[in-house]
Order: C-alpha cells, then sequence, then structure tokens
C-alpha cells in the first residue's frame, strides 16, 4: 500500500490530532458542552448513517487536500488522496481494527483522519470527549475580530491520548456558535498556537457545519477549509449536501 507523503504526515501532526470520545478519566460534563454541541445537531446525529467531506490545508506554501468518508455507527472511513509521488491513493478500513491494517493506515492515515474530523466535528467533540475538562470562562474579547464572545476552554489531560495536555479556546457567539477559537499544544510540536476564525457556516441535513478557519499558526498565515461536505441520513441512498 502506497504511504502518504512526508508534508502530509507532518502537516497532520501539525494540527490538533486528538482521540475519539473516552471515559477514562472523566471529567463531570459542562452545560455549556451540552449547550455548545446541540447548537451544531447534536440531537439528530443519531440520523447521520454518513459524512463525506475533503479537508484543505494551506500553510507556509504547503497545500493539502484530504476526502473522507465516515461512517459513525460502524467506524468505517474511506479515504481518498495523494501520496508524495502525486499517486492517487484510496483506502477503506474500521477503525476497530486497525491492528491487522498496513502500517501506514495505523501509523499516518487513521491519524490525519482524527485530526481532519476534528476540524470538521470539534463542537461535539467539545460534549462527546468526556475526558476533557469544559470550563465556561465569561464574555472576553476576541482574539482576532472586535467585539467580545463567551470563552470556552476545553483541556485534555496531560497523560494518555494522541495529543495530551492540548487546550482548545473556543470563543462563543450569542447565537451559541463557535465565532473564533485558539489552540495551544500540550507538547513541544510546532506550531504551539494556531488562532483562527470558526466561519462559513453550511447545514448538511441536521448538522450546522463550520467549513472555513483563516488565521495564524505561530503567527504564520494559515486556511484549514472544508469543501464537498455532505450527509447520508438514515432511511436513505442520496447524499445531502451542505449549504
Amino acid at each position: 500500500m502506497t504511504k502518504l507523503g512526508r508534508s502530509t504526515t507532518i502537516l497532520c501532526l501539525v494540527f490538533g490530532v486528538l482521540v475519539l470520545a473516552t471515559s477514562t478519566g472523566a471529567q463531570t460534563r459542562s452545560p455549556i458542552a451540552e449547550q455548545i454541541a446541540k447548537t451544531y445537531g447534536l440531537d439528530s446525529f443519531g440520523q447521520v448513517e454518513a459524512i463525506r467531506y475533503t479537508w484543505n490545508a494551506q500553510l507556509s506554501g504547503v497545500n493539502l487536500s484530504r476526502s473522507w468518508i465516515w461512517q459513525p455507527k460502524s467506524d468505517q472511513v474511506s479515504y481518498e488522496g495523494k501520496d508524495k509521488n502525486g499517486k492517487p491513493v484510496k483506502v477503506a478500513y474500521v477503525r476497530s481494527k486497525l491492528d491487522g491494517e498496513a502500517a501506514n493506515v495505523k501509523d499516518e492515515i487513521d491519524p490525519a483522519f482524527l485530526n481532519d474530523q476534528y476540524w470538521l466535528l470539534f463542537p461535539f467533540h467539545v460534549y462527546w470527549d468526556s475526558s476533557a475538562d469544559v470550563q465556561d470562562l465569561g464574555v472576553q474579547k476576541l482574539p482576532l475580530g472586535k467585539g467580545f464572545a463567551k470563552r470556552v476552554a476545553v483541556k485534555y489531560p496531560s497523560e494518555g491520548g494522541v495529543s495530551p495536555g492540548d487546550t482548545w479556546e473556543l470563543y462563543i457567539g450569542p447565537d451559541n456558535r463557535v465565532a473564533e477559537f485558539v489552540f495551544h499544544r500540550g507538547g513541544t510540536m510546532k506550531p504551539s498556537i494556531v488562532t483562527a476564525t470558526w466561519a462559513g457556516y453550511r447545514k448538511a441535513g441536521p448538522l450546522l457545519i463550520s467549513t472555513d478557519h483563516r488565521g495564524t499558526a505561530d503567527g504564520k498565515p494559515v486556511r484549514i477549509f472544508l469543501s464537498k461536505v455532505s450527509v447520508k441520513l438514515t432511511g436513505s441512498d442520496k447524499w445531502v449536501r451542505a449549504q
């Protein structure tokens, strides 16, 4: 199986690779966690059979694009992208059976999936990830734009997980949507701080998705954006495109 390019692996590691929900070391959930997740469609997430999207990144002259289909109920992942030589790569696997997959699926493709899926669905992870400590810190100044918003810190434990000790600071507007965020890395990997917008909102079926994130990574311009977002709902074979 063909490996992903080195730049793909580096950029994947750059952006907040975290683990999916776990009950280990669970913190008491803050009411704000459920409030945020419900704004993005938590109550209807059970209707989702599959989510399809392309994750795109622009940072320091590097442009990446990775396409995914995730089936939440079976945790099956389908990946499509290119290797370092520009040759197409297509992989399908079930995350509970990673031990039986090739090394590049375990070490490169699945970490890339986790990274990209957090950019797609982080407002849900605020509620799903019971190991995270979620704190409502009150109304504070926005880090990028003008004005003020409610600052909510989501801190992951210092031990365990792929990226322990990370903190995501979400700035929540009056509509309960994330407007901006600051990512603080818990380890020594760079960049240490990413500050970006949470914009380009679209509805994909019952889910509210932010598709555009612009800002800085350790002071350098960065843009992460999601394209071709669509969902397939229970009882239907049709993809519903985000609009």
